[in-house]
């Protein structure tokens, strides 16, 4: 049904993101911990690979709606080293970025009054996407480590639940959960039958514990791995990302798919096989980097008495504020993202990305000392 405007009834219960409106509010010259980027160049390896098949006339036509063999075969085989998970190519689209990934599992698997269950405070786009497909997000609060509990998503789980979404290490919280809880997940996927959207393009963002992947424990066709080179290869502009599942599952979504995109990029599939297939020494490097900065910015957010939840991963901090702290952070010049922008229980917290330059780093948290002294 649409609106007295001719609009759809789905597109007008999607708002644009808080993340982007804090953007735009924001002063040219703010220090910005607010953008999920990291601030690495991506593998010269990867550029080189897609200059290279610019230049051979092999990237100006479409792909496999799949995506190409060769790429598909590099993410299995990136599967089998990481995840120890055996992964057939045919069972693998390549998408535009992670975020099309999510897009096209919500739109298969959802129709019109179904739920989603999704972590509150969570990614944005497990609400919107939720909306555009008509169904109903189910938000579940947080724990207060801020990991999802397993058994508050089986809670939440009714005869019309759809799919619940896992994202580990999360984004916004940057809480890692444990083996345990992603053995558990796959449970519950497996004995409801249900849909488990595990959302892992943080992977090798990880400080402390490690990265499991809900697929690697569920025992039927329950659970769909979303991915991307976005975080892991600091390719966030390429927008490629791919999505993992049982072959019925995978040709639905190719379906979605292939209407709404065809095939990704073939100039950021050819960069992203290299950038799988090559050497990884770049992946480590940012991760000490940001392991850094996460304990500076630690250590100022609690020299300045804000408590926060150690994060183990990703490459976010969502520390308690006072009221009216975020406001008076972006107005003396640093951008950081008010916790409700990624649902209701967010309220109370911001989201602080530290990835960004240290010394950047450094100077934000003088300004947010100052700011925190102005609104107590």
């Amino acid at each position: 049904m649409t609106d007295a405007a001719g609009f759809s009834e789905r597109v007008e219960r999607v708002s644009i993101s808080g993340i982007r409106e804090v953007f735009e509010a924001a002063g040219a010259d703010a220090i910005n911990l607010g953008l999920g980027q990291p601030d690495f160049p991506a593998p010269d390896h990867a550029r080189r690979a897609a200059v290279e098949a610019i230049e051979a006339g092999k990237a100006d036509a479409y792909t496999s709606n799949k995506g190409t063999l060769e790429l598909r075969e590099a993410i299995a085989e990136k599967h089998r080293r990481d995840n120890g998970l055996a992964v057939d190519p045919e069972d693998v689209i390549a998408t535009a970025g992670g975020s099309e990934a999510l897009h096209i599992a919500i739109e298969a698997h959802v129709d019109g009054g179904d739920e989603v269950v999704i972590p509150d405070p969570g990614f944005v786009s497990y609400e919107a996407l939720t909306h555009l497909a008509g169904g109903e997000p189910v938000p579940v609060p947080l724990r207060d480590d801020l990991t999802l509990s397993p058994a508050d998503v089986e809670d939440a789980i009714t005869e019309n639940t759809a799919a619940f979404v896992v994202n580990s290490p999360a984004n916004p919280t940057g809480a890692v959960q444990s083996p345990e809880d992603m053995r558990e997940f796959a449970r519950i996927a497996d004995e409801h039958d249900v849909l488990c959207i595990s959302d892992e393009v943080y992977e090798h963002q990880v400080f402390e514990g490690e990265h499991r992947s809900p697929a690697e424990f569920t025992e039927g066709d329950n659970v769909a791995v979303v991915h991307a080179c976005s975080k892991t290869y600091s390719m966030t502009g390429w927008r490629l990302g791919w999505i993992v599942a049982s072959n019925d599952r995978v040709e639905r979504m190719l379906r979605v798919h292939q209407y709404a995109q065809a095939c990704a990029s073939a100039p950021a599939q050819y960069a992203a096989e290299a950038a799988l297939t090559g050497p990884q020494d770049g992946v480590d490097e940012m991760l000490a980097a940001f392991e850094r900065r996460r304990d500076v910015l630690l250590d100022g957010l609690a020299d300045m008495g804000l408590d926060c939840p150690t994060p183990k991963g990703a490459f976010y901090a969502m520390p308690e504020v006072p009221e009216g702290w975020v406001d008076e952070v972006i107005d003396r010049g640093v951008v950081v993202v008010p916790g409700e922008a990624f649902g209701a229980a967010g309220e109370g917290y911001a989201r602080i990305s530290y990835a960004t330059d240290i010394e950047e780093i450094k100077e934000a948290i003088e300004i947010m000392r100052a700011a925190t002294e102005a609104v107590r």
